[in-house]
């Protein structure tokens, strides 16, 4: 593995993952998703969390929000194991999923409410939050029609924000940008910088190697279900003598065919 944990070894982690392993049954028999994948994550850390496509990320973050049980290893969520209480974890944990599976039906502040309701939040508390989370989204005009009528981007925002909504310590956004405008996505990264100033932990799962490399201050490598690169952006650049997390990322994941594939797309239209 290249590079190191990036860590207070005096500071209990708020994340801690050991030795997890996942497999899903397939025709060929089970496959192993994730391989031993040991990570402690102090409070207040931004962690970019990246790998290619079936590396196993998004199954990392459905075990860490505790949707997924069947694994083997152990996660501790501030001290919680998250299999013996996943409520009690789940109340620490905001999620923003990559699809924005919404009740479509409801409006915005009807969603909100629910979400509120479920998080146990006194009802003052949830219209005042969703007022002015909607508000700076630009979303106040419609935070009571349906949502049916919405863009992708709107329902992310929406999104976002019932994911912040019960003032999670920790946040997990699974490409949290998708659909987002240019202007929306500038507020979501200056908001991820703020949140950690305010010691929120952010797992930041995503393919744009860019606004990882702008927002994170570790970033953890995944291919094949195993951790291969864990270090800040300088300590990974030193390592791989590149300047890009782009560049990193390509050459940790990238085989042969990977760089011929764009020549071979481009010929395809001879």
């Amino acid at each position: 593995m290249y590079g190191k944990s990036v860590r207070d070894c005096s500071m209990e982690p708020i994340i801690r993952i050991k030795n997890l392993t996942k497999f899903y049954d397939s025709h060929s028999g089970a496959k192993p998703v994730l391989k031993n994948i040991s990570i402690d994550i102090d409070p207040g850390q931004v962690i970019g969390y990246i790998g290619p496509n079936g590396a196993g990320k998004s199954t990392t973050v459905k075990i860490l929000a505790g949707l997924l049980s069947d694994f083997t290893g152990d996660v501790f969520v501030k001290g919680i194991d998250i299999r013996k209480d996943p409520v009690a974890v789940k109340s620490l944990i905001g999620f923003v999923p990559e699809l924005a599976e919404l009740y479509d039906a409801l409006t915005p502040h009807e969603f909100l409410s629910l979400v509120g309701a479920l998080y146990n939040l006194p009802e003052e508390t949830v219209a005042e939050r969703a007022g002015r989370m909607l508000d700076a989204f630009g979303l106040s005009d419609q935070a009571n029609q349906r949502m049916d009528t919405f863009s992708k981007g709107m329902k992310q925002k929406v999104l976002i924000i019932s994911g912040l909504l019960h003032n999670p310590e920790i946040i997990i956004l699974d490409e949290p940008l998708s659909g987002l405008d240019a202007n929306s996505v500038i507020i979501v990264k200056e908001l991820i910088d703020k949140l950690a100033k305010n010691g929120k932990t952010i797992f930041y799962c995503s393919h744009m190697m860019d606004v990882v490399e702008k927002v994170s201050d570790r970033v953890i490598l995944i291919d094949k279900g195993e951790v291969v690169a864990d270090g800040t952006i300088d300590e990974l650049r030193q390592l791989q003598n590149k300047e890009s997390l782009e560049d990193i990322f390509a050459g940790l994941t990238a085989n042969e065919s990977m760089h011929e594939a764009s020549t071979k797309l481009l010929n395809a239209l001879d």
